[in-house]
């Protein structure tokens, strides 16, 4: 039997990795400073908090809208030129934002669309390279890494426009000197040749061999399209709790800030841990059975969130969501990685979250709102059980497609 191997993705390399991550960073960096953005908007252009927040929520929402929107181009050669193009714009519209009040309100607007090209480039490329599950961990690890330290640099810095929005353009800047090094769409795409796969799965030549092609491009399509509605539905259900966590532990724990800022700070520390967990572990446990524990667990946890009244034990509760939270985040990514090499859906995919996180504390409010802390715990919860079924199926096929990609053709004899 002989293996061909088309060399499809490439090994995960300093100058590759640093542009990757360095450049989703700089797209995520909006969504983790939304705290900080709001009062510097707040600051510079004399709004209450409310229209601060619709002003962040807009640029936020233009992010995801853009990403999702220039994902296509970003399975293709034009990756590095959609990137450059996008965190020119952040650099641009952050700066002016920074400098001048005048130009708050459409810098931050033009901003957000630009990060959104970043976004969806370094998300398509953590598909070019091999073992996407080890890359998603290590990803993980430098996002909550370096979103730590600003977190913690910037306050102490000040939060007025110039350094909060100067921080945005900064990590555009750093982004862009970097793309020149992000990894281009391989020449032999995972899906290449599907449709002849789907067609004839299986040949018999007059050598008397038999062929047997890849996962075909229609189930990989189907799987990738179901991935991104699970996805969305998932992070709002995860977002909502993240989003309303305060306001239910100081309601029914009685939370502190101070204690509150624990969990805060505990909670990225426990995603780190699970980013270092799957960096070790890799692809040796598949994905679909991680995946399933993770959500199932997950589920268990955020209702638990909506019955506990000991402020220490619902910190315990919340990091321990936390952790698992972010390690099924980084196995999603790495199973959209794994579905195609050009990253035809990990693009998409940290876009179609954007999309989820930017309405959840609008969400969070309303469903505490209508039913109360209790009944909003389990309707998440029950979510994570829901969408553990499908998961898993498309964990499956991924784990499949990746083999494939890796051994597209194999010749045994008849």
């Amino acid at each position: 039997m002989t293996h061909a191997d088309t060399g499809a993705r490439v090994p995960l390399r300093v100058p590759t990795a640093t542009a990757t991550f360095a450049i989703g960073i700089a797209g995520y960096l909006g969504v983790n400073l939304s705290p900080y953005m709001i009062t510097a908007a707040q600051e510079g252009l004399g709004l209450d908090v409310l229209a601060a927040s619709w002003l962040v929520t807009a640029t936020l929402l233009l992010t995801a809208v853009t990403g999702l929107a220039i994902a296509p181009l970003c399975a293709g050669p034009r990756r590095r030129t959609v990137a450059r193009v996008g965190l020119v714009a952040g650099l641009v519209a952050f700066g002016g934002a920074a400098l001048a009040p005048a130009l708050i309100l459409p810098g931050l607007l033009i901003g957000g669309a630009g990060v959104g090209c970043a976004v969806a480039a370094s998300g398509a490329a953590l598909a070019a390279f091999r073992n996407p599950d080890r890359v998603a961990g290590v990803n993980g690890l430098a996002n909550r890494g370096v979103i730590t330290v600003v977190l913690a640099v910037v306050p102490v810095v000040g939060l007025a426009p110039l350094q909060v929005f100067g921080s945005l353009a900064l990590f555009s800047l750093i982004g862009l000197v970097l793309t020149a090094w992000l990894p281009a769409a391989p020449i032999a795409a995972s899906h290449a040749g599907s449709a002849v796969a789907e067609a004839m799965p299986i040949e018999v030549p007059p050598t008397g061999t038999v062929r047997t092609g890849p996962v075909p491009s229609r189930a990989v399509t189907i799987a990738g399209f179901s991935l991104l509605v699970v996805f969305v539905l998932w992070a709002v259900s995860e977002d909502s709790l993240w989003a309303m966590g305060g306001v239910m532990g100081a309601a029914q724990a009685s939370l502190t800030p101070a204690g509150l800022g624990i969990a805060l700070s505990a909670a990225t520390a426990g995603g780190l841990l699970g980013s270092i967990g799957l960096m070790i572990v890799g692809d040796r446990l598949g994905r679909a059975a991680p995946l399933v524990v993770l959500l199932v667990a997950g589920g268990v946890l955020k209702i638990l969130h909506g019955y506990v009244t000991d402020p220490t034990l619902f910190i315990v509760v919340f990091v321990g969501w936390n952790t698992i939270y972010a390690l099924a985040f980084m196995y999603f990514v790495s199973t959209a990685a794994a579905l195609d090499a050009d990253g035809r859906w990990s693009g998409p995919l940290l876009a179609v979250y954007l999309i989820g996180s930017a309405l959840t504390p609008v969400i969070g409010a309303a469903l505490t709102g209508a039913f109360g802390f209790e009944a909003f715990a389990i309707i998440l919860g029950v979510a994570s059980f829901v969408l553990a079924v499908p998961t898993a199926l498309i964990a499956r096929l991924s784990s499949r497609a990746g083999r494939e990609a890796a051994e597209p053709v194999r010749e045994v004899a008849a």
